[in-house]
């Protein structure tokens, strides 16, 4: 009778955990996804884009963020163009996934460590432009990482662009994508094209971009087309790059789609996905007027 009696209680424990709604009703909630966004570029202004990026995640997608910054260590202030500190990084020890927009740092051994331990430890990946030379160490140890940063993680290193009076022509390549769902199939961007063929590992191209001679649209293409957005895996995780990322480029709501939507997937939530793609609306106050001049940095 007492064996009998466990088993009895045995299903009625499962079927109170199976029940839908008992979790919730409790006042459980799932957890968030907590998203570290590492700033540190003295160009393209990430310090100002990716809290816009943020806001909306934050706001429309029920994600929890923390946003990194180059901080000058003699004024305490926040400093794109100094290039040996970045704050927050140990947010990334709880971050489920890190977008990565810096350029040419120079960090001291232990921020440096807490990025290489986060890229290392499976989680996934989202990369902006000059992420491909996040990192320029004049000589020592760490000057490896000056490329393989790049090519290891995102695909590729920095090689060259087009000319900063450039703009370029995007037109998505794989339409039946997560990631280009709700993306406007041709578009153009203000960002000057980069070079990145040959991309290296297991990309996959879905962006290609063709750079023009103006920084307006409907002038003439010159140069070799060349991928602006493509998936990866690194150490398990998946990873997302695009080449995408002046100001003006995340004005556009195909742009922020494409990004947030590659976040959606590179964390494994591509079912989440709209056939319309992500709501991209903003939030807060982001004029790109006022940072239209990066170009002539």
């Amino acid at each position: 009778m007492k064996r009998i009696f466990m088993f009895a209680m045995t299903g009625i424990l499962l079927l109170v955990v199976s029940v839908p709604g008992i979790a919730e009703e409790k006042g459980v909630e799932k957890k968030k996804p907590h998203v570290v966004f590492v700033t540190g570029d003295d160009e393209y202004r990430s310090e100002a884009t990716m809290p816009m990026v943020a806001r909306i995640l934050e706001t429309r997608h029920n994600m929890k963020c923390t946003v990194c910054y180059a901080i000058d260590e003699k004024t305490g202030q926040k400093n794109p163009k100094y290039q040996k500190n970045i704050e927050g990084l140990e947010a990334l020890k709880t971050a489920d996934l890190a977008v990565f927009f810096m350029r040419f740092r120079q960090l001291p051994d232990d921020q440096l460590k807490m990025i290489l331990d986060y890229v290392n430890s499976g989680r996934p990946i989202v990369g902006l432009r000059t992420s491909t030379h996040a990192f320029r160490y004049p000589d020592g140890p760490h000057i490896k990482w000056n490329d393989d940063f790049g090519i290891s993680v995102f695909g590729q290193k920095w090689i060259r662009h087009h000319g900063h009076k450039s703009s370029t022509n995007v037109y998505v390549a794989v339409k039946d994508h997560p990631i280009t769902r709700g993306v406007d199939p041709e578009f153009h961007c203000r960002s000057w094209l980069y070079n990145v063929v040959p991309l290296h590992g297991d990309c996959r191209s879905l962006l290609i971009g063709s750079a023009l001679k103006d920084r307006n649209p409907g002038k003439d293409i010159f140069g070799i087309p060349s991928p602006v957005a493509w998936t990866k895996s690194y150490k398990g995780a998946r990873v997302f790059y695009t080449s995408l990322g002046h100001p003006m480029d995340l004005d556009k709501e195909s742009v922020r789609r494409l990004l947030i939507n590659g976040i959606y997937w590179a964390l494994g939530k591509e079912d989440k996905i709209p056939a319309q793609g992500t709501d991209v609306g903003i939030s807060g106050n982001y004029a790109t007027p006022l940072l239209e001049r990066v170009e002539d940095n």
